[in-house]
């Protein structure tokens, strides 16, 4: 199948109706995709345009500008052009502009949109290779799917099965300019090295090294969705919820499908998945006594245990212990972790005058039918762990308590007697799953 057919079929696959975007660095992979899509959709009408990605890291990133906007122009495909500032600290220059770039996808393409990216068959026999050098799981042993939803858009690489000398061989037939990038001669990148002098003495061995390391990610990539299957079913029979996990359950499983549950639950919710050594740390602890205070932390996320279960969750802000405000009882509550969209209300109607402060202990409400309450008692009651319990904003009227807020989540968790509310949780909703409502005042 010659590379024209191969995108016509890959615009096929799009569902009717979606916008296609080709992200175009200016080089030679992505400005004959974008040649090719052009073409594919001038015969099949469909809404076509191209990103540019401007990393600002070199004097020739000016000039991958400029040949985007002259090659986008020619098709008569819109450009649009996303200048981004990439942070090297913590994750590498490489890894830093990716997350930049990736973030300026996010910003352009719309959720239900589809992003096609140039990457080809040898692109995915050295990531294949990186991965392996660095001691990846499967995961990473897949290196980059065929396609895959990301944040509600669709992610395609329709080259990705077909040789860069395929792709030079038809740019070649089309006459096609491109830009050199010149940071691709530096083979003090390990993509580079691996380019330019490991993959070439591995192919004057065995002549088709790259279609075979491409083959065996495509086969990781089967083993990890099976991995995946298998992970899902486990977390449905232990109850579901990828935050809260029963700890008896979880060790009744034997070690690699713990390890393997709390890598698929951290990417349930978002997280980074923990690092083989914090993963270890964590398994080990899981037998720890019950009034022990866990806490297991890996960049951007930490696992808790707490009465029998283990909660994977974003690092825990703590709130300003001299933090305090006004409020009125109606407009938005601006607190250090967010806004909260609340109301509080007297059920007789009069105007408040409240002050709204972090929890310092010693605080009761007077609740109905229930009397006066300690709040610390009232707290372990509604089982609010710990870490949630150092977030919660305490709200006065004078000298008296009359509620209490989970700041972190903007929710109720309890209100005086002779107080109203219509909004329980963030924005009105009802509170998150297996937490209980607000104690109410009446």
């Amino acid at each position: 199948m010659s590379l024209q057919l191969l995108i016509d079929d890959a615009l096929a696959q799009t569902p009717p109706g979606r916008g296609v975007w080709v992200a175009l660095s200016g080089g030679l992979d992505s400005s004959l995709l974008l040649t090719l899509a052009a073409d594919a959709c001038r015969r099949y009408p469909r809404p076509l345009r191209a990103l540019h990605v401007h990393h600002g890291l070199q004097v020739a990133a000016d000039d991958f500008a400029a040949h985007s906007r002259r090659l986008a122009s020619r098709l008569g495909v819109p450009l649009f052009l996303e200048r981004v500032t990439v942070d090297p600290v913590g994750a590498g220059l490489e890894g830093a502009a990716r997350e930049a770039r990736y973030a300026a996808f996010a910003r352009r393409v719309s959720p239900g949109e589809i992003l096609w990216l140039a990457q080809h068959r040898d692109d995915q026999a050295e990531t294949f290779l990186l991965a392996a050098l660095r001691g990846s799981g499967v995961r990473g042993l897949a290196a980059m799917p065929p396609r895959r939803d990301w944040q509600g858009r669709g992610v395609a690489r329709p080259l990705l099965g077909r040789p860069r000398a395929e792709l030079e061989a038809e740019a070649a037939r089309l006459d096609l300019a491109w830009v050199e990038d010149p940071s691709n001669a530096d083979t003090t990148l390990d993509r580079n090295f691996l380019r330019r002098t490991v993959m070439p003495l591995l192919e004057s061995r065995w002549p088709h090294a790259g279609a075979a390391l491409a083959a065996a990610a495509g086969h990781a990539g089967e083993a990890d969705a099976l991995l995946e299957a298998l992970a899902a079913l486990d977390l449905a029979r232990l109850g579901g919820d990828a935050e809260r996990l029963p700890v008896a359950e979880l060790a009744e499983l034997p070690v690699e499908r713990r390890r393997l549950l709390i890598r698929y639950a951290s990417g349930q919710l978002g997280l980074p998945t923990p690092p083989a050594r914090r993963l270890e740390t964590l398994l080990a602890q899981l037998g720890a006594r019950p009034d022990a205070e866990v806490r297991v932390a890996w960049p951007g996320a930490e696992a808790r245990l707490w009465r029998d279960h283990l909660y994977l969750l974003a690092p825990v802000s703590s709130l300003p212990a001299d933090w305090q405000a006004d409020w009125d009882g109606e407009t938005a509550l601006a607190t250090p972790l967010g806004e909260a969209r609340v109301a509080l209300a007297r059920d007789d109607g009069v105007p408040l005058r409240l002050r709204v402060a972090p929890r310092r202990g010693g605080e009761w409400l007077r609740l109905a039918g229930r009397g006066r309450r300690d709040l610390k008692r009232l707290l372990q009651e509604l089982d609010v762990p710990p870490w949630v319990r150092e977030r919660l904003l305490v709200v006065h009227q004078g000298s008296d308590t009359v509620a209490v807020l989970d700041a972190g989540e903007g929710r109720w968790l309890a209100i005086a007697e002779g107080w109203l509310s219509d909004t329980p949780g963030p924005a009105g909703s009802r509170p998150p799953a297996g937490r209980r409502p607000p104690v109410r005042g009446r």
